[in-house]
């Protein structure tokens, strides 16, 4: 009898779309948090902040996917640049 292969694990994305995920995940939660925090002090506590904000999420989030996707490598530079590395044993 042939032994079938140990079940693979599901939920979880391969290694290899960390770089496309992290600043997926980066750009919705900074997006979410500083559109809104634009649009209350723009607009104030109304109802016209409840129905303006998604719009202004969605239109600065398609931006700033894309713009960090673009400077990632140049901020890993920087960083590198700006922070000793680790030293090994």
């Amino acid at each position: 009898m042939i032994p079938s292969p140990a079940p693979r694990r599901r939920g979880k994305l391969p290694a290899r779309y960390a770089a496309i995920v992290m600043p997926l995940v980066l750009s919705v939660l900074m997006t979410f948090v500083v559109s809104a925090i634009s649009t209350l002090r723009s607009l104030g506590p109304t109802p016209a902040f409840v129905t303006t904000w998604p719009a202004a999420w969605a239109i600065s989030w398609l931006v700033a996917f894309p713009t960090l996707l673009a400077v990632l490598p140049l901020v890993r530079r920087i960083v590198a640049f700006a922070v000793e590395t680790p030293r090994s044993n």
